[in-house]
């Protein structure tokens, strides 16, 4: 067996449609890669993430392209099989060798095999992959089946089997890529190959790893079929079986006495061991073919029963129950070849380092690479799969049901290996849009993917991987269809949240206590340096330098979402105040942002087990925008980031209220016990105390508990400058009586020295007077540095240390600059100065 991929030689060329620039012969193109980045390789087109040049390019999604190589074949030997593989085709493709059609593509999302014994001669042939464009295709299936609503009407991203934001979405550039955008291979071989290996890996009362090895063969046809041998082997257990003559399938099993278990991050190891599986003749001496992967033990479960709250959505591994701290994943890159391994793995770093143990493969992008699952499964991530439909009502005519089933069989057959895939799902807010946003008017009878979420989908699941639970989409009710329950419903299932953000108040998150938040978020600009690197104002000059950059026809291109400016004004008004400096606007924005988000997952977190999960919309960008991404697309935390990581914490205390009172609740997601002193002090913002009390604390291990609040210590003499500071060994807590908009918060209240270290810098802060989200914007004074801690809440003498990661400045004092550490005291600041302002012009 010999395997070999075709990446010298191509050229890429128009095949149709009117481009805008000239293109000469012949442009040589990388494989894999797209259109977009071979154009922009050779210099023809402009970035599209740069400024206002998304639109410069609309001109290719009505382009037709063709790549083309040589391909010269060694002549076939006796009985040897040989394939042309396209492990990946964006999208609708006629693939040629000199001149003879060798078949059709019409699906990004599943590869294809074709055989060219007969042209394996020596002869040199031209090969050529036509790709015609996506949007004219998408349109006329729309056009032959009948008009199906979405989130975003008209564009036609649910007529084609593509990624759904390669069309543009709320966060996302809309440039309709064309490519061949995974590896295209050469594949001989002989008698017989794997064609599909399936393990499906479990764990037993006892302990002992149990391996279902489950194979499909396929044989070359080019012999009278004979017996072979397959034979898998792990941990030093093996096993051996015979397929007979004519069949195509196998199965053998495994067991591994005590199993070392595989555990999501913060619950145990990840020991991750080979599975070999060989296949053979049973008198040969070498293999016809070899499949390897590493996998994990551990076993899978989704408890959706009934309870007197509603409808639980707990997962639990190896039997123990998890509370979900996760975050909706999107492309990494808008232009998919650009995703590298080492990029992937920087990215689940910063999934870790803000204390995340899931992540949520979101409906409308890709399946993602091998390096993504391997990498999650080495550090623990859990990862949760949606099948690729998001948004939108969804054909079930020809092709597109088969195209599904196709795409499904093979992706839950590659993913299945990956100890991290924790569940499967039938999309992203389709059931939801049918029942809840009029479509079914729309539709008037036509179909629109309820059979995908609700049949098709589970069945393939059920079949190939009955090991891992499936959910008919999100958010659903388990068991909605003998309730009769609205699928978002908050107390049943999974549940979207999305009333705040774009109608109500951040403080309204607390309204509902749901069994499980798969999406939530709110939005904030991408950080000072990667907003000044991409975004200018519409005469070119620098964003910070227009009259009000924050409405800049430019800046607005790197803002998708409905109204999203006005959005984020509304909800900075009745907390923060809405600068009118587009500096302080930046870092209210962000910081607004990283308080909506802690808020809620702080309360999620406060109910568990009643809530089960919470996963934030979302981890990362694709390109430079406003978004509510936690890691901009030039890599940088966000403030955001520092809140996942502060409210996700292992031990955590936050505020709230039960039954019209205030508590405190101690969140303990450690496997020890938590046994502390409770120390709870109402003192003035200078840190003078009014009262105090303490108490001893014992929360068990993976627990919460609530603890009342005295009333004399919610009973401030002066609301606008008194703060209720909780504090449990190294874990504290305030609570403030007013928002920031009423609170007499001094402007300047830290006082800070730099010491160097030896690739950095510590900033070491003392607050004079109450600090709130004391943060360094380090961005500002390099691009490549980075700081673990942010969002630090400094009563008066308390301290914190910043550690801050970068090559040696110039002025290390820079780090103490206004523009660079900075705290919500400043915007009280600025709001105050802007209201003096006010007064004194109207006084005039």
């Amino acid at each position: 067996m010999n395997t070999y991929p075709l990446t010298e030689g191509w050229s890429l060329e128009a095949a149709g449609g009117q481009p805008a620039i000239d293109l000469p012969a012949g442009l040589p193109a990388e494989v894999p890669g797209s259109v977009h980045t071979d154009l922009l390789r050779a210099g023809l087109i402009p970035d599209p993430y740069l400024d206002a040049n998304e639109a410069k390019l609309s001109w290719m999604h009505h382009m037709d392209w063709r790549y083309q190589s040589v391909l010269q074949l060694d002549p076939a030997d006796a009985g040897e099989r040989v394939d042309l593989v396209f492990e990946g085709i964006d999208t609708i493709g006629t693939v040629a060798l000199e001149g003879q059609e060798l078949g059709r593509t019409a699906n990004m999302h599943r590869s294809y095999r074709f055989d060219v014994r007969e042209y394996a001669d020596g002869k040199p042939r031209r090969l050529a992959v036509t790709l015609a464009s996506a949007t004219a295709y998408a349109q006329a299936q729309r056009e032959r089946l009948g008009d199906r609503p979405s989130a975003y009407h008209p564009v036609p991203f649910n007529f084609i089997r593509k990624m759904a934001c390669s069309f543009g979405w709320d966060w996302g550039p809309d440039l309709r890529t064309a490519g061949l955008y995974k590896p295209v291979l050469v594949h001989r071989w002989k008698v017989a190959r794997l064609a599909q290996v399936r393990p499906l890996v479990t764990v037993d009362a006892a302990g002992t790893g149990q391996i279902e090895v489950q194979v499909d063969v396929q044989r070359s046809g080019l012999q009278e079929p004979g017996e072979l041998e397959l034979a898998a082997s792990i941990l030093g257990a093996s096993a051996t079986v015979r397929i007979p003559a004519h069949s195509s399938q196998a199965t053998l099993s495994l067991a591994v006495p005590q199993a070392p278990l595989w555990w999501p991050a913060g619950y145990g190891a990840q020991p991750l061991h080979e599975l070999q599986v060989a296949l053979g003749e049973p008198e040969g001496t070498q293999p016809l073919d070899h499949w390897a992967r590493r996998v994990g033990f551990r076993t899978i479960e989704l408890d959706t029963s009934e309870d007197e709250h509603g409808t639980a959505f707990l997962l639990k591994v190896n039997g123990q129950p998890v509370f979900i701290k996760g975050a909706n994943w999107i492309p990494d890159d808008h232009l998919l070849t650009r995703i590298t391994r080492e990029r992937i793995e920087r990215r689940l770093d910063q999934a870790l380092g803000a204390n995340l143990n899931l992540l949520r493969v979101w409906g409308g992008g890709i399946y993602e690479s091998e390096d993504f699952y391997t990498a999650c499964s080495e550090r623990g991530l859990l990862v949760w799969q949606d099948f690729l439909l998001a948004c939108a009502a969804y054909p079930e005519e020809e092709p597109f049901t088969q195209e599904l089933a196709a795409e499904a069989r093979e992706n839950v057959v590659r993913l299945m290996p990956h100890p991290s895939l924790a569940i499967w799902n039938g999309g992203n807010e389709n059931v939801w849009g049918h029942e809840d946003w009029e479509w079914k008017q729309a539709l008037d009878g036509r179909s629109w993917g309820g059979y995908f979420a609700h049949e098709m989908l589970r069945e393939i699941v059920a079949e190939l991987d009955p090991t891992r639970p499936y959910c008919d989409n999100s958010p659903y009710t388990p068991h909605r269809a003998a309730s009769e329950l609205h699928p978002n419903h908050p107390d049943h299932g999974t549940h979207h949240q999305w009333e705040v953000w774009n109608r109500i108040d951040y403080l309204q998150y607390r309204s509902d206590i749901p069994r499980f938040c798969s999406e939530f978020g709110f939005q904030g600009p991408p950080t000072w340096r990667t907003l000044g690197d991409w975004v200018h104002n519409s005469d070119g000059g620098p964003l910070a330098q227009s009259p009000d950059p924050s409405r800049d026809p430019v800046f607005l291109v790197h803002q998708k979402a409905d109204d999203g400016n006005a959005k984020l004004e509304r909800g900075l008004a009745a907390h923060l105040g809405v600068p009118a400096d587009f500096e302080h606007w930046h870092w209210a924005t962000q910081l607004n942002q990283a308080r909506a988000v802690r808020y809620a997952i702080e309360h999620y977190r406060s109910w568990w087990p009643r809530t089960a999960g919470a996963i934030v919309w979302q981890l990362n960008d694709c390109w430079p925008v406003t978004s509510w991404a936690a890691v901009d697309s030039e890599e940088r935390p966000k403030p955001l980031w520092h809140a996942l990581r502060l409210a996700n914490a292992p031990r955590m205390l936050s505020f709230g209220e039960r039954d019209g009172q205030l508590h405190l609740s101690l969140v303990n997601d450690h496997a020890e016990p938590w046994a502390s002193t409770l120390s709870l002090s109402l003192q003035g913002f200078d840190g003078k105390p009014r009262h105090s009390v303490e108490q001893r604390v014992l929360v068990p291990a993976r627990s919460v508990q609530s603890v009342s609040i005295d009333p004399a210590l919610c009973a401030p003499g002066q609301v606008g400058s008194e703060v209720l500071v909780a504090t449990v060994g190294q874990e504290h807590a305030v609570h403030l009586f007013a928002p920031d908009v009423e609170l007499s918060l001094d402007p300047a209240p830290l006082r800070g020295v730099v010491r160097e270290l030896a690739d950095g810098y510590e900033v070491r802060v003392s607050a004079l007077s109450l600090a709130l989200d004391a943060t360094l914007l380090v961005d500002r004074v390099h691009p490549e540095a980075s700081v673990e801690q942010g969002l630090a809440s400094l009563p008066a003498g308390a301290e914190a240390s910043f550690v801050v990661r970068c090559p040696p400045l110039a002025d290390p004092q820079q780090l103490l600059s206004p523009s660079v550490l900075r705290t919500a005291n400043d915007l009280r600041a600025v709001e105050l100065s802007h209201r003096s302002a006010l007064a004194g012009a109207t006084q005039r």
